[in-house]
């Protein structure tokens, strides 16, 4: 397993009606009938005009991966639900299939795709909630993240959400999707070391208060990095501590270097912020950054900024690393085609389109149709496995690439805290493929 997979190592991270399925197919003798499955989201939270994708490298780790070990198959026997034909299959189990997916950082909107599974109907079936849950939790963040980066409009945005993640597994993903979305850097040191994020940090209230005064810890801290410290400033008084920040500050430029600036983490930010920057203004430290941070998100930033706060540079943690607003998409993963036969669901409010598709990107609207149909625009769901093994290779930094791109390509409209929404158009031929199969399985 690459250093970077982050998925646990064992098979039975499924959910149990996996396996009970698998026991029937295998019993029935459809285990190897030839089946695609489709991850796609049905609606958007509210405010939301679009989701970046995140998670393919660890959903395609996860399958090259996949194994049950003895310790497994033991488990599974003791539950007695399992026959022993059934667990001799998962002892030699590996997938096999192809995936074809929208590459990460792509805008996505919902019924579009992220990701198709072909494989024999046991392997598809197998690998739906570990596949669901790689790209679930980076889709969110990075779709939350990317809010932020909309908001600040060039402002520095850091990181700061791995303390309140759910786990360290998450904050870990947590840290790539952000950076994917257009994040600056993490305090995520592991995350710094497996992606190659920059990373960032500044110091403790604690720091501050293990020294006989406010203005001896900035001034070691100053002595330790003399051309990177941001001063929290905010422990006692928080102007009178931006006024300490400046005496160090001064004193740092007469040795050559340079305070990078001061961090708010408590109280009125908008009007401290005024008041830091008046203070380090005054002190001829013009350069100097407003580093706030404390409980934000997209919306806490969009409301500084519009109160014209003179803020440089936000830390973003709990409510970006949990996507605290809006936790979760209606993310499903369900069969669309089977043995080349159509299928769909018809259940109300979750009802599903047939069929392998692709989607089609123009510069107003996008098309979702039927892979391999004729349709003007470009084409977003491409192969990324073959035979079991992933065909993707697309360093990070380039998929962080691809998000700026897709979100400055979007209309403004969608990059707002209350987005609208963007048109999908579906393709003809996949309207009439949908009656088509709906008649047959009435």
């Amino acid at each position: 397993m690459s250093e970077s997979a982050a998925s646990l190592p064992s098979g039975l991270l499924v959910d149990l009606y996996q396996l009970t399925m698998g026991e029937s197919y295998v019993a029935e003798g459809s285990d190897g009938r030839e089946a695609t499955f489709s991850l796609f989201f049905r609606t958007l939270p509210p405010g939301w005009g679009y989701a970046l994708a995140a998670g393919l490298e660890q959903a395609l780790e996860y399958l090259e991966e996949l194994r049950f070990s003895e310790q497994d198959l033991a488990y599974l026997e003791g539950t007695g639900l399992f026959t022993p034909r059934f667990l001799e299959r998962l002892r030699g189990f590996r997938f096999g299939g192809s995936v074809r997916a929208v590459p990460e950082g792509t805008a996505i909107f919902p019924n579009e795709p992220l990701l198709e599974v072909t494989a024999p109907l046991l392997e598809a079936q197998l690998v739906e909630t570990m596949v669901l849950n790689e790209i679930h939790l980076q889709t969110v963040i990075a779709s939350k993240a990317a809010r932020s980066v909309d908001a600040a409009d060039g402002r520095l945005l850091v990181d700061f959400a791995l303390r309140r993640t759910h786990g360290g597994e998450a904050g870990v993903k947590v840290a790539r999707a952000s950076w994917l979305a257009g994040f600056d850097s993490t305090s995520n040191v592991l995350a710094g070391r497996l992606y190659g994020i920059p990373v960032a940090g500044t110091m403790a209230h604690s720091y501050v208060e293990s020294f006989p005064s406010e203005l001896d810890a900035f001034r070691a801290f100053a002595r330790a990095y003399p051309d990177g410290c941001v001063l929290l400033v905010d422990t006692y008084d928080t102007l009178e501590g931006a006024r300490r920040a400046a005496v160090v500050g001064q004193e740092l430029a007469e040795r050559g270097h340079r305070l990078r600036g001061v961090r708010l983490d408590s109280g009125d930010l908008a009007e401290l912020s005024r008041g830091a920057r008046a203070i380090l203004d005054e002190a001829g430290l013009e350069d100097a950054m407003v580093f706030a941070s404390g409980g934000l998100d997209e919306h806490g930033i969009g409301e500084l900024l519009a109160a014209g706060a003179p803020i440089g540079g936000f830390g973003v943690g709990s409510k970006m690393g949990t996507s605290a607003d809006a936790p979760f998409l209606d993310m499903a993963y369900k069969l669309v085609e089977l043995d080349g036969r159509p299928v769909l669901k018809l259940s109300a409010g979750k009802a599903t389109l047939p069929g392998r598709k692709q989607v089609w990107r123009t510069p107003t609207h996008d098309v979702l149709g039927l892979a391999g149909s004729e349709v003007v625009g470009e084409p977003l769901v491409r192969d990324v496995m073959r035979g079991g093994e992933s065909t993707w290779r697309e360093p990070l930094a380039e998929s962080r690439v691809r998000a700026l791109r897709e979100r400055m390509s979007l209309p403004e409209s969608l990059r707002t805290l209350d987005a609208g929404a963007y048109e999908m158009r579906v393709d003809p031929k996949l309207e009439a493929l949908r009656a088509e199969a709906a008649r047959a399985a009435g």
